[in-house]
């Protein structure tokens, strides 16, 4: 079950990848036109509904990209069977179609069906038309009807099995909404303690892939939060929307660059050159991207404790800015593009005060790792024991002696069941474990190792991971 969520969590990558675009055209919309939000400028109302183009059909985006994620070879007809599925999916459920099938006014229609088009939908939708695919992609029919054999019966079967979905979601739909409704008042009830819990939680859940699935609760308009798009649109309330957001960016520009600082300071002589490389790239992603997983793969699994005080600090940004207030937003993550962005969004209050307070939490980090490293000698960047040959780390740029390496340590091609990577991370499924030599993979000069279970390997290389991935596919 771990490893099918980790699989969704790397398919969800894929849509989340579109938002950047959104974010900087909508943000320069709104710096153009900051009173009107394009009622006065037609170049503003143009940047701006052309990112409300992809921020507004992002369930959809999460339906085809679910779609072809979690397909076996990643082919485009499990992301076209996934909008089938969408597409029967939210008609049979919306509120027109609800009143019909209850034969009842539409005002009386339950709340739920209004907002039956959410990213929830999409990867439901997504998760269906995938599972037709894997299943039915070569299906042989008889002769009269082998025009609709293999791939061409995907999104007929999945029309069905969508049928069957929408009719388990006619029941089951409203109590969930409900439920996740529920959960939500009572988190935005507790207002700033709340978006404290949430965004500990987000970075604790990071490790397992599962953060995607917290943050639809926050971010989207699964529970009626819709926290990132009410704060682009103005829809949301001033002081309010954006407080699930904003917590994340003195952690991201300031705090976890500190850390790595800290990390690189107490690395060993011999080993800072080597470290440096890891951790700088990682720093310079968080810093300008709000991409994370590079720099903190590097460590949370060498030092889970160091992790959690991050986890912990996180949640104590969101208090903090909560409380001030300080608002800010991204459409892809808390960096320094999307913070700078946001300056002239409807919602943003404040968003200059993220440098002081970034800078307090850079030294908050910086003086709590350096401290935590060197009282419990952990084991982060650097610190490793001294077991490898350092001569043996390759250049960043050569990826195919990097895959060759990488694959030499994980025995070979002969051992290899199957190869994908996410954003930053390979994710390998091998046939015999015992033939895995980490200290030959750690030589190709990646950030670390990570053993979801015992067949399956996920090696952390950084933002160029593709490049390494697409060398190992092409030795494989």
């Amino acid at each position: 079950m771990m490893k099918y969520l980790q699989r969704l969590g790397k398919s969800l990558m894929l849509p989340v990848a579109c938002l950047p675009v959104a974010s900087i055209l909508m943000g320069i919309g709104y710096w153009i036109d900051p009173t009107g939000w394009g009622a006065n400028n037609i170049a503003s109302a143009f940047l701006i509904k052309a990112g409300g183009a992809l921020i507004d059909n992002m369930a959809i985006l999460f339906a085809i990209g679910v779609g072809v994620g979690m397909s076996d070879d990643n082919d485009g007809t499990s992301g076209l069977a996934g909008l089938v599925s969408w597409l029967v999916i939210t008609t049979l459920l919306s509120t027109d179609a609800v009143a019909m099938f209850k034969g009842i006014p539409v005002e009386e229609v339950a709340a739920a069906f209004g907002k039956i088009q959410t990213q929830f939908t999409g990867i439901v939708a997504g998760l269906i038309g995938a599972s037709c695919y894997n299943r039915f992609k070569g299906t042989k029919l008889p002769d009269a009807l082998s025009f609709f054999s293999g791939k061409r019966c995907v999104a007929i079967v999945t029309a069905g099995a969508s049928i069957v979905a929408a009719i388990i979601l006619f029941f089951v739909w409203p109590i969930l909404y409900g439920g996740l409704v529920a959960f939500g008042k009572a988190i935005i009830s507790t207002g700033a303690i709340g978006s404290g819990i949430y965004a500990m939680c987000n970075r604790a859940l990071i490790p397992f892939g599962l953060h995607h699935a917290l943050n639809s609760v926050f971010w989207f308009d699964v529970a009626g939060i819709n926290d990132l798009g009410n704060f682009w649109s103005g829809q949301g309330t001033l002081g309010v929307t954006g407080m699930y957001m904003t917590g994340f960016f003195p952690v991201m520009m300031f705090g976890l660059p500190a850390g790595a600082l800290a990390m690189y300071h107490t690395a060993k002589t011999n080993k800072r050159k080597i470290a440096a490389g890891i951790l700088m790239a990682g720093a310079l992603s968080s810093f300008f991207t709000g991409v994370t997983e590079p720099l903190e793969f590097a460590f949370m699994f060498l030092a889970p404790g160091l992790y959690l005080v991050h986890a912990v600090l996180t949640g104590v940004s969101a208090v903090i800015c909560t409380i001030l207030p300080v608002r800010a937003g991204f459409n892809f993550s808390a960096g320094f593009v999307d913070w700078f962005l946001s300056f002239k969004a409807p919602m943003a209050q404040n968003p200059w005060l993220i440098i002081p307070i970034g800078l307090a939490f850079a030294v908050v980090y910086y003086i709590a790792f350096r401290f935590i490293i060197t009282k419990f000698d952990l084991k982060t960047p650097g610190r490793e024991d001294d077991d490898l040959d350092d001569n043996a780390v390759l250049d960043n740029n050569d990826f195919a002696g990097i895959a060759a390496i990488i694959l030499e340590g994980l025995g070979g091609e002969g051992n290899i069941k199957s190869l994908d990577n996410c954003v930053t991370r390979l994710r390998v499924e091998i046939h015999d474990y015992t033939t895995v030599n980490d200290k030959v993979i750690k030589s190709a000069g990646i950030a670390g190792i990570i053993r979801p279970s015992k067949n399956a390997i996920q090696i952390v290389v950084g933002t160029k991971v593709q490049f390494v991935a697409d060398e190992m596919k092409k030795l494989v």
